[in-house]
Formats: C-alpha cells, structure tokens, sequence
C-alpha cells in the first residue's frame, strides 16, 4: 500500500509538514524584526552622530560699504571673538570674559568706558571673546545663553555691542541663583536699542548655542584659565590696577600705541 493509503493523506505528516513550515515562518518573522530593529537603531545612531557633528550656525556680521565702514566697523574673529574698532587701528585689545563672572563685571566697571573711548576714537580695536563655561554657576545655563544673546546682537549692530555689554554686566545676575530668564534678555537687547523681533527670536531661541560651546572649548584649550583675561597687543596684563582699577588700561593702551 503507498504512503498516502489510496489517495488518503496521512494525517500526521501533514501535521509535520504544517509544524515545519510554521516554525520556518517563525524564524524568518523573527529574522526580519531583528533586521528592522538593528537598521533602526543604526539609523538612529548616526541621526544622533549627525546631531552631535552639526556645527550649528554660526554668527557674522555684514559688511557694509568698504571694509564694514559703518559707524564701528566690526567682525567676528576665528576664535569666535566680536571684533569692534578701525581695522588701521594701532593696538589691539582682547577680553576674555564670562557675563556670569563677578570678575568680569568690575573690569568692565573699571575700563568699560576706557574701551568705549579708544573704538571712538580709533586708537584701538577690541575684541570681545565671550565664552560660556560658569553654566554651573546658575540652575538655567545662564552663561550659555547670554553668550548666545551676544552674537545675537552683535551681528544685528555691532555699534550698540558695547553698550549693550555695559548694561548686561550691569544686571548681571548672582552666582548660583537661575539667572535672568531669556525674556529679560531680549529686554535687556531692546533697551540697548535692538528691537528688531529677529533678534528676540535668535534670543530665545539659542540659535548659537552649539556655536558658543565649540568657540568655548577652543578658547580654554588654548591656555586660557580664567575670566577675565586681557591682551594688550598679544601680551596679557598681569597687573591688577590695570585690570580693575577705575581708567587701569588706559595708560597701557597709549604706551602700545606709542602716544
């Protein structure tokens, strides 16, 4: 008699036939889920990579007419500094700070007015290198942010950039607390004469936060270990009569300029 008992189908090879093919199925169900989930997680794993490598935008401040010869002509430097003054301008001065740090805000009492004066009149150009590395300092990455309102303003109108930095360092807010919220910035902005909503908008919107962090990281790698740190020309100034006494640099900024 043949396997099939006349034309009949044998019951339990069809069992194990059904059982076999049932389990293949399993297994290529199976298969392809793993397939789906290790391409999912591949993909998210570079979306974040991606994430993680994008630069961000950066800031720049537009030429205008020949040279940016605005009222202060002005750019931004590859180290991230906001560079404001005549470029033929003799000496050059560069101020590392943090607009969380008390320190900064008495040397911006003591020489503010002493920077402010040598862009007007063309003995100096300044370069402002803000970073952001006090965040710990405040429960709302305030240091971060008002770094970020910095380019904000600054590429928007580089001649109010020193009075709107007068005003922050005025308002600065208390180590350790949460520090001003993005809405008294933007304040802070529109009494310095920013008022365009654009500016407001790139306030609140961290647009150059990656920017800040990178430009941060580049600044301290470089050797620079405190806020405020201040150049004369390349050479940093030790003295702390310069730094923070009332008018301190400016006999040092005549000598490089060789009144």
């Amino acid at each position: 008699m043949s396997k099939n008992q006349g034309g009949k189908s044998n019951p339990l090879l069809a069992a194990e036939r059904a059982d076999r093919n049932r389990k293949i199925l399993i297994q290529v169900g199976v298969a392809a889920v793993l397939v789906a989930l290790i391409a999912a997680i591949g993909i998210g794993i570079a979306v974040k990579k991606a994430h993680k490598d994008d630069p961000g935008p950066a800031p720049s401040i537009a030429a205008t007419g020949t040279a940016n010869a605005g009222p202060v002509p002005a750019s931004i430097t590859d180290n991230g500094a906001v560079r404001v003054g005549k470029p033929d301008a003799k000496v050059t001065v560069r101020v590392v700070a943090d607009l969380q740090c008390p320190a900064c805000k008495a040397f911006e009492a003591a020489n503010g007015q002493v920077l402010e004066d040598a862009v007007a009149n063309g003995t100096a150009v300044v370069e402002y290198n803000i970073i952001a590395f006090l965040d710990k300092a405040s429960t709302t990455r305030y240091s971060s942010r008002a770094a970020n309102a910095a380019y904000c303003v600054a590429e928007a109108d580089p001649s109010k950039y020193q009075a709107w930095l007068k005003t922050m360092f005025a308002q600065q807010p208390p180590e350790g607390g949460a520090g001003l919220t993005d809405d008294q910035l933007v304040q802070i902005a529109k009494s310095a004469g920013y008022t365009d909503d654009a500016i407001a908008q790139c306030i609140t919107d961290h647009k150059y936060d990656k920017y800040v962090q990178a430009r941060t990281k580049e600044v301290l790698d470089s050797g620079i270990q405190s806020t405020p740190s201040v150049f004369v020309n390349g050479k940093k100034v030790e003295s702390s009569q310069q730094v923070f006494g009332a008018g301190g640099l400016a006999p040092v900024i005549s000598a490089a300029a060789g009144q």
